[in-house]
C-alpha cells in the first residue's frame, strides 16, 4: 500500500497491463467464440511503495501476474494506466531516451539461468556487455570490472574465457547475477532466480544476494512462488491473485497472522519442520481453478474459490485498507475491529 516516506525508492500507483488478445477471425470460427475483443489483465490496479534498502516478496500462484509486474516495472513490459515511479519520476511515460539513462539503475535477475545467457557469449562478453553499451570503460578497463564482478558473485577470474555451457544452474545464476550488479544499479527485480535451481544451490543464491543488498544497499523486488525462500529473503511481502495485491504486510506477520483467506491457503501449504506442530497444522484446501484472466469474476476475484465467501463477495469489489498497523488486507468480510475471517464467518 502507498504510504506518504521519503525513503520510497519505487511507487506503483493503480499500475494496469492489459494485453489485447484480439477477437474474431478465422480463431473465432474454429473454436464458436463470440468475435468479441479478449483482454487479458495481467496486473489490474496495482498500488505499493518498495522502501530503500528494503525488500519486498512478491508471492503468489503461477499466472498471478507476478513476473508481468517486475517486467512492467523495468519498462521490459508495455504499462498499460497507472504510474511506476522511481525516485519521483515516473518510468512508465518516460521516453526511450530518457528510460535508457534509467535503466543503469535498474535492472533484472532472470528466472532461467539457462536461457537468459548467450550462449554463443563468454561469460566475459555477458558480464561485460551492459559496460560497453553504457560507456562506462572500454579496452582492458571492461576486463578488469567483469573480473572483479565475477569474483564479487563467487566466480573465479579464470572463468573468464568460458562460455555457458560450461557452468552449472547455479554458477549461471551468479553470472546473470553479476550483468545485473555490472551497472552498479539501486533497484534490483529478480524473477523466480531460484526456481529453476537445485535445492543445494538455492540457499547460496540467497545468502549471496543477502550480502551483496548489505554490501551495495541494493533494493530487490523478489518474486517467487516459493514461500519458504519467500520468507528467508524479505522485509515485506505481497500476495498476489489474478492481477491483484490482496495483501501486504510485514514479512513477520504475514508468515505467522495472514488475514486474507488466500493468503491463509497459501500460508498453510507451507511446511513446518517441527512434526509436532506440522501433525497439528490444519492445510486449507482451495477448490476449483484459477478463473481466466481474460474474464476475471465479478466483485472480488477469489470469491469462486473462498471458503468464507457471501452473496456480497460477488458483486462488491474489495479495496486494500489498513487492516492492523501496516498490515492492509482486501476482503470485505473483515476490518480493523474483526480481523479474523475465522470468527468472522462463525
Amino acid at each position: 500500500m502507498s504510504e506518504t516516506n521519503g525513503n520510497n525508492l519505487i511507487s506503483l500507483e493503480d499500475l494496469k497491463v492489459y494485453f489485447d488478445l484480439g477477437g474474431g477471425g478465422f480463431f473465432d470460427k474454429i473454436t464458436g467464440g463470440s468475435g468479441e475483443k479478449r483482454i487479458v489483465k495481467a496486473v489490474d490496479g496495482v498500488t505499493f511503495d518498495i522502501k530503500e534498502g528494503e525488500t519486498l516478496g512478491l508471492v503468489g500462484e503461477s499466472g498471478c501476474g507476478k513476473s508481468t509486474l517486475g517486467k512492467a516495472l523495468l519498462r521490459l513490459t508495455p504499462i498499460t494506466g497507472g504510474r511506476a515511479m522511481y525516485r519521483g519520476k515516473d518510468i512508465a511515460h518516460l521516453r526511450d531516451s530518457d528510460m535508457r539513462e534509467q535503466r543503469k539503475h535498474l535492472q533484472m535477475i532472470f528466472q532461467d539461468p539457462y536461457a537468459s545467457l548467450n550462449p554463443r557469449m563468454t561469460v566475459g562478453n555477458i558480464i561485460g556487455e551492459p559496460i560497453r553499451n553504457f560507456g562506462l570503460a572500454d579496452g582492458k578497463s571492461v576486463e578488469k570490472m567483469v573480473q572483479d564482478l565475477m569474483e564479487t558473485v563467487g566466480l573465479s577470474r579464470r572463468f573468464i574465457k568460458r562460455y555457458p555451457h560450461e557452468f552449472s544452474g547455479g554458477q549461471r545464476q551468479r553470472i546473470g547475477i553479476a550483468r545485473a550488479l555490472a551497472l552498479d544499479p539501486e533497484f534490483i527485480v529478480a524473477d523466480e532466480p531460484i526456481s529453476a535451481l537445485d535445492v543445494s544451490i538455492q540457499a547460496q543464491i540467497m545468502n549471496l544476494m543477502n550480502e551483496l543488498q548489505k554490501e551495495k544497499n541494493l533494493t530487490y523486488l523478489f518474486i517467487s512462488h516459493d514461500l519458504r525462500a519467500v520468507r528467508h529473503v524479505s522485509d515485506r511481502v505481497a500476495v498476489m491473485y489474478l492481477g491483484e495485491i490482496v495483501e501486504l504486510a510485514e514479512g513477520k506477520d504475514i508468515y505467522s497472522e495472514p488475514l486474507h483467506p488466500y493468503s491463509k491457503a497459501l500460508i498453510s501449504a507451507v511446511p513446518v519442520p517441527d512434526p509436532e506442530i506440522e501433525a497439528e497444522r490444519r492445510r486449507v484446501i482451495l477448490t476449483g481453478d484459477v478463473p481466466s484472466p481474460i474474464n476475471p469474476p465479478t466483485g472480488c476475484h477469489f470469491h469462486t474459490r473462498c471458503p468464507y465467501a457471501i452473496d456480497d463477495c460477488k458483486t462488491t469489489e474489495p479495496k486494500l485498507v489498513e487492516i492492523k498497523p501496516r498490515h492492509y488486507s482486501s476482503c470485505i468480510r473483515i476490518d480493523a475491529d474483526n480481523p479474523n475471517i475465522e470468527e468472522v464467518a462463525g
